[in-house]
């Protein structure tokens, strides 16, 4: 027997156009969109029907698992309060990034990251998770470790996504020594003779790791297909490197030359929603809203604030007169998972997984009333 639910009455956000009216979901699909109030299904009293948003980059789940400096918590603990959070913020499809390489200073040991890679994919049997979780390999090409952590994934289906990157000083995210300094040194509290001997180990990390490192990273990514994203690009160099590693996803370009030169060849360019909603970067980088006012922004990523995902496309659509809220809410939906292939979601149209969300907005911050992830309801 069928399983059917028509939801009526509803301001339908298709990827182009608003229609107010119903929607048919039949066994986990959307089936019909018609306009006008349907005579039976739920009522959502003028509410918007969108769809399901789709996460490709998110910090979200580490803050859970190492909440304070040198705490680890329970793994299924955590991995089940990160999913609560990014459910009930709309978000149906979520990549969760996991480190790869590390030095005695920072991040991860090796196999810990593939240890949470088997927890998600546990408590997904265990039907545990409200969202569809996939994984996002984010790869410290400076990091001597970086591949051997890497071979713990390289037959994982989960893993879809990988980006190459460099946190070493003077490029890229931390171009002055100013916001590198803020970051790591006052920060971390060191001292000056500590945050030199940091400094120095780190940049001889980056010449001698970051090439090789970059080259096999992407040689593997294209032979299983994985969809591979550049990183706080910053200048036409950086972006003439990405295209020829086949790149389709620019993350967090660092400069409007950088993001504009990645639009132009074909690539989504990616900046944090937190930064929409605050309307600066949090590391004095360009904002977002300006790459949206010149027509250059095409996704948007939560980063480390999951409800941050719905907020910023209501506030581009506010600020934006050229903007239209289903544009605006497709840089969430439709574009990121056109992105990393996943045709079968990201829009409301018949055939795609029916992947939906109720919203209320009557001023400021949109509300989520409901969430459907293949038409079973999770929230």
């Amino acid at each position: 027997m069928s399983a059917e639910t028509v939801f009526s009455n509803a301001q339908v956000v298709l990827e182009d156009n608003i229609v107010a009216g119903s929607v048919l979901v039949r066994d986990g699909l959307i089936v019909d969109i018609s306009e006008g109030v349907a005579r039976s299904g739920e009522d959502f009293g003028g509410d918007y029907l969108i769809a399901g948003l789709v996460e490709l980059h998110t910090d979200h789940l580490e803050s859970h698992y190492s909440p304070r400096p040198g705490v680890r918590w329970n793994k299924t603990s955590a991995i089940q309060a990160h999913d609560a959070q990014v459910a009930t913020a709309g978000i149906t499809t979520v990549f969760d990034c996991l480190r790869m390489g590390s030095d005695e200073d920072d991040g991860f040991l090796l196999g810990e990251m593939r240890d949470m890679a088997d927890a998600i994919q546990a408590a997904e049997r265990d039907d545990r998770l409200r969202a569809e979780h996939l994984i996002h390999l984010r790869c410290e090409v400076s990091a001597g470790d970086v591949l051997e952590h890497f071979a713990d994934f390289e037959a994982d289906p989960y893993v879809r996504l990988v980006s190459l990157m460099d946190h070493a000083p003077g490029q890229r995210q931390f171009q002055t020594m100013d916001q590198y300094t803020l970051y790591y040194k006052t920060k971390r509290g060191l001292s000056d003779e500590a945050f030199a001997h940091f400094i120095a180990r780190r940049l001889e990390a980056s010449a001698r790791h970051a090439a090789p490192n970059r080259d096999a990273l992407a040689q593997m990514c294209a032979a299983r297909g994985i969809t591979i994203a550049s990183h706080d690009d910053a200048t036409l160099d950086h972006v003439d490197e990405a295209i020829g590693y086949g790149v389709r996803l620019a993350e967090f370009p660092t400069s409007f030359e950088a993001a504009e030169a990645s639009h132009t060849a074909g690539m989504s360019v990616l900046m944090g929603a937190p930064n929409v909603v605050r309307g600066a970067s949090h590391s004095g980088n360009i904002a977002a809203r300006d790459l949206a006012s010149a027509g250059v922004l095409d996704l948007l990523s939560s980063d480390y604030v999951p409800l941050s995902l719905l907020h910023a496309p209501f506030v581009l659509a506010d600020e934006f007169e050229g903007l239209s809220l289903p544009q605006a809410l497709a840089m969430v939906t439709a574009t990121p998972a056109r992105t990393v292939g996943l045709a079968d979601r990201g829009r409301i149209a018949p055939g795609l997984r029916a992947d939906l969300v109720r919203v209320r907005r009557h001023e400021g911050v949109p509300v989520v009333r409901s969430v459907w992830r293949e038409g079973r309801r999770v929230a």
